[in-house]
């Protein structure tokens, strides 16, 4: 079912979609920023991205990490997406902790109502818990317990990007592929 953009709480309110790169290769064969995705993360990553698209939710922006795992997760979602949104490859956030992320997003989604961010464990899984203070109490309970590879969250947030904080968001839709 399509989401409306006027399902953002007021005039000010935000739409963050969060995804987990795709499942990569096992570490210790490469160096990290270089791992690829495994072949399960290259059938996964398509279905996020057509999950997206039959969604409705959509994003004025994406922030990717420039890891090549994460690139390969955007770029296999991209082609499913009618109207992909303008990307950009961030160094800061590699590997990032949470409130990096929380300030990229404040910094590079400016005025604009959402934004997509393609990012690693464990400080994307840490971001989306945090942020998350309401929503479906099934899909809390999920997102407590994981953040799959190839996961995608959607948080409706009340204000702009320089207010995230912890509790302020709500749970609005949790996507992971079939194990």
């Amino acid at each position: 079912m399509p989401v409306e953009p006027s399902a953002r709480v007021d005039g000010r309110g935000r739409r963050l979609v969060l995804v987990r790169h795709a499942k990569a290769v096992p570490k210790g064969r490469i160096e990290d920023f270089e791992r690829p995705l495994s072949e399960r993360g290259r059938e996964n990553a398509p279905r996020a991205g057509r999950w997206l698209a039959g969604s409705g939710y959509t994003a004025d922006l994406a922030l990717c990490s420039p890891s090549r795992r994460t690139r390969q997760t955007w770029e296999l979602m991209v082609p499913a997406l009618g109207d992909p949104p303008p990307t950009v490859y961030d160094e800061q956030l590699y590997d990032a902790p949470p409130h990096r992320l929380v300030d990229v997003l404040s910094i590079r989604a400016g005025a604009l109502g959402s934004a997509l961010l393609v990012g690693h464990n464990s400080g994307i899984h840490e971001l989306a818990t945090s942020l998350c203070g309401s929503g479906p109490p099934e899909l809390l309970q999920r997102l407590r317990e994981g953040f799959p590879t190839s996961g995608v969250v959607v948080v409706d947030l009340a204000d702009g990007w320089d207010a995230l904080a912890p509790g302020r968001g709500t749970l609005s839709a949790f996507w992971a592929p079939p194990r």
